[in-house]
Order: structure tokens, then C-alpha cells, then sequence
């Protein structure tokens, strides 16, 4: 397939979000979005209030990919990509989606 193509990239100062990968202290991942990584990362770990159900009895969490300088809605798609795939290609496909070399969906472009 085509290389998803990642519109509405943004500069950190405008309001980016990031699509973000998280791996869990039992080995599992989770993915979300955020406009700002570290208060998300905190939220995660309990240090702030918020985070996600999935993650609190799973802490300590730790940061495992993440692609910022998206639009909010590129990063929800990109979210929806990630979520499709397999466990094991999860980080690696963010992480290629990063440097613009992930093989996927049409739908990005």
C-alpha cells in the first residue's frame, strides 16, 4: 500500500497533538492522543489526577512511541491505525509513521 500520508502537521506552539503509545508494567499497550505528552504521561502514572481506566492498575507506565505535530483530527485517525495493528507492530508502526516510512491505510491521505 501507499504511505499514509500525514496532513495538518503543525509546529509545537500551535496546539499539536500527538498520538502517543504507552507500555504498561504488564507488558501491554495503550494508545491515545494529547496536546501535552508529559501531563498525559503523569496522568497515566497517577502523579495528576485523570488517565485512563485501562492504565491505573497497570502502572508504572513509560513512554514507547509517539508522533507529535498533528491536527486533531490526523491524530485521531493516526490513533485508529495504530489501534489496528497488530500488538507487536504497534510501536514500530507509529514510529515509522513518525519518520513517514509506515506501510497502511489509504485514509490518512
Amino acid at each position: 500500500m501507499d504511505l499514509p500520508d500525514i496532513p495538518g502537521e503543525r509546529s509545537a506552539g500551535e496546539g499539536a497533538w500527538c498520538v502517543y503509545l504507552v507500555r504498561c508494567a504488564d507488558g501491554s499497550l495503550y494508545c491515545g492522543i494529547t496536546t501535552d505528552l508529559a501531563r498525559r504521561i503523569a496522568m497515566h502514572n497517577g502523579d495528576l489526577p485523570g488517565g485512563a481506566k485501562y492504565t491505573r492498575p497497570r502502572r508504572p507506565v513509560r513512554l514507547a512511541a509517539h508522533a507529535c505535530g498533528l491536527s486533531r483530527s490526523t491524530a485521531l485517525r493516526l490513533e485508529r491505525l495504530v489501534k489496528k495493528q497488530p500488538a507487536a507492530k504497534k510501536v514500530l508502526y507509529l514510529l515509522s509513521v513518525r519518520r513517514g516510512t509506515a506501510e497502511g491505510d489509504d485514509s490518512m491521505g
